[in-house]
């Protein structure tokens, strides 16, 4: 990193580059170098340039612009016209602490997307509430379960149809067999989404 070249696993040319280097992480690397768990010369040839960015819940003004971003970028991506957010909603959207930060926010709109019918956002703000007011950082507590609850929310949205125009395969951007292998895996069957 330090002289900008490398060599190819079992090469002995040596190749120059020009690159810039961006890490991201969310530990405390200085506290981890202390207790011997990064080493220290890695982070001085990273920390060039350090950027903090505070979490989600410290910069709420965000919140509208990323939510805006997330419903256009996924409506397209599900073939939905989703054109309004419903202001309470949006409120509710502001005032959660977002513990995963961005990267919860972005699933969670997922979900709203997938579970939304007509051109305006329907967000699960039930959901919303009871998971904040417990006290929890999410309400599901795998990527499973989470990945689960999506494909049964999306089945119960489409009526039980799996592929088609409306199915669940649809509404998720995925195709059928896709769906059904994850079904498979997941253990989801008729009487998870049956009505």
């Amino acid at each position: 990193m330090q002289e900008q070249e490398f060599e190819r696993l079992g090469s002995a040319k040596t190749i120059h580059v020009d690159v810039r280097m961006i890490a991201a992480t969310h530990r405390d690397l200085s506290a981890m170098i202390r207790e011997n768990t990064f080493r220290e010369d890695l982070f001085y040839r990273l920390n060039v340039f350090p950027i903090e960015i505070p979490p989600l819940r410290e910069r709420r003004q965000d919140i509208p612009l990323l939510v805006n971003y997330f419903v256009s970028k996924l409506s397209r991506r599900m073939r939905k016209e989703i054109k309004s957010i419903p202001k309470q909603a949006m409120e509710l959207l502001m005032n959660s602490p977002w513990r995963g930060n961005v990267r919860e926010l972005s699933n969670f709109i997922e979900r709203a997307v997938i579970l939304s019918q007509g051109d305006e956002l329907e967000v699960p703000i039930a959901e919303l509430k009871a998971s904040y007011s417990r006290g929890t950082s999410a309400p599901a507590s795998t990527f499973q379960e989470a990945e689960r609850n999506v494909i049964i929310d999306a089945l119960k949205a489409a009526s039980g149809q799996i592929s088609g125009v409306g199915g669940a395969a649809t509404r998720l951007g995925l195709k059928r067999s896709t769906l059904q292998n994850k079904m498979r895996r997941l253990g989801i069957s008729k009487k998870d989404y049956g009505r």
